[in-house]
């Protein structure tokens, strides 16, 4: 495959193998043996019928979910890309087409029902669609890979907005062929936006709400389109926000930059810290690892910032979303570390730190001009932060998108405008 199965998968692979050997007194080979006869196995090594909510079980079917992508692999040159809405952490994707399956998911469907052929139906729908597209108009397409699929299916950006609602309840309130109309005149007015750019928003936004149930609100069919609901939330909603990061950076570095503070002084360094100092590693990174948090941050929750008891749902009504990408939490313990937080204050403290460094290892700081560029950005992100929950009014929330999604942020801000701005009507 162009891109290996994560290990846990590779693993889980090789158990079913070993575990099929066993029961069956000779070796199995799951990329080449009919589901057939896997299916008659399966009872020999559940020792009855396969239970879903067993984590056994979903061992057995993460093994052959394992086999089934490596047989698409062989077929189609499949390859796993990392998504973090997939039971498995990555899902397979197809360079020929942007077709995304959780092989996991398929493995478990076909287990629950009782017959392991719906694989080979899954195989024999993928093989007639790409069979379609090289003799079809989509034949000359350009390639897609790993990065290409995860930029555009995995939610591995956060942005913090602030949402109000009352306003959110509204949009959710309203049926999605009205939100179709008023996003399509907003369209017209974002003279702004090249007209390519406002087709592109129309054909990917508007044509999904036309196509949703008339007859019902937005609330009531938030599992038909659940990223396009948090989109309705994030346009006709939001009072205030930050631009949008990786996970990794608001979680290991952002965040905690904003629970140290800016304190005066700093503790002793062991040789590990000033090894690593020496050999390159960003004097920012450093701070965060050796410098203690000045307000106690919650050990486990979400971003290591918020107690799982500070997270919720934006509103009840995606409970019926599947996975969770749109969060409501509770601000108590940001807000007065947000007020007194002051940018220069902060780079300030980078700075000293990073000559209590070059003190302590008796040389200067290694070039790194990483360095200067997560500093900067940490301090854009954490002033929007600071200017969202203190000038704004409305509940703090989180919303996890992906890498195309935050690329196309300035293009809902602008439509975001033109759906607020005043308009003429002409008697």
């Amino acid at each position: 495959m162009a891109f290996p199965a994560p290990p846990h998968v590779q693993s889980a692979q090789a158990q079913v193998a070993q575990a099929l050997q066993q029961v069956e007194g000779k070796p199995v080979d799951l990329l080449t043996v009919p589901w057939t006869e896997v299916e008659t196995s399966i009872p020999k090594l559940l020792g009855g019928a396969f239970n879903p909510n067993d984590p056994n079980h979903q061992g057995l079917a993460l093994g052959l979910a394992g086999a089934l992508a490596e047989r698409l692999g062989k077929e189609h040159n499949a390859f796993w890309f990392v998504n973090r809405d997939s039971p498995e952490g990555a899902s397979l994707g197809f360079p020929e087409l942007p077709i995304v399956l959780s092989p996991f998911g398929e493995v478990m469907n076909a287990l629950v029902s009782g017959k392991l052929t719906r694989l080979d139906e899954v195989a024999a729908g993928i093989r007639r669609t790409l069979g379609e597209a090289r003799f079809g108009a989509g034949g000359n397409r350009p390639k897609l890979g790993p990065a290409e699929y995860q930029r555009m299916v995995d939610p591995g950006f956060m942005q913090f907005l602030v949402v109000d609602p009352a306003k959110a309840q509204k949009t959710l309130d309203t049926k999605p062929d009205a939100l179709a109309r008023d996003i399509r005149e907003a369209l017209g007015r974002a003279t702004k936006l090249p007209a390519e750019v406002r087709q592109q928003f129309e054909g990917q936004v508007v044509a999904v709400l036309q196509q949703m149930d008339a007859t019902k609100t937005l609330a009531q069919q938030v599992e038909v389109a659940p990223r396009i609901a948090e989109l309705m939330i994030h346009l006709y909603a939001t009072q205030g926000n930050t631009g949008a990061a990786q996970n990794e950076f608001w979680g290991q570095l952002i965040l905690p930059l904003l629970f140290i503070g800016a304190p005066q002084s700093f503790p002793p360094v062991d040789e590990e810290e000033l090894e690593a100092f020496n050999q390159g590693v960003a004097a920012l990174e450093l701070f965060v690892d050796v410098v203690p948090h000045t307000v106690q941050a919650p050990e486990d929750g979400l971003l290591g910032a918020f107690d799982r008891s500070e997270v919720g749902l934006v509103h009840q009504s995606f409970e019926r979303a599947g996975v969770q990408r749109f969060l409501k939490l509770k601000a108590d313990r940001l807000k007065p570390l947000l007020e007194k937080f002051d940018a220069n204050q902060m780079v300030d403290a980078v700075r000293r730190f990073t000559k209590y460094m070059e003190e302590k290892a008796g040389k200067g700081a290694p070039p790194n001009p990483q360095n200067e560029e997560m500093l900067k950005a940490a301090t854009v992100l954490l002033t929007d932060l600071k200017r969202a929950v203190t000038q704004t009014t409305g509940e703090l929330c989180l919303r996890q998108i992906t890498e195309a999604d935050a690329m196309s942020e300035q293009v809902v801000a602008e439509v975001r405008q033109a759906l607020s701005a005043p308009r003429i009507i002409l008697a």
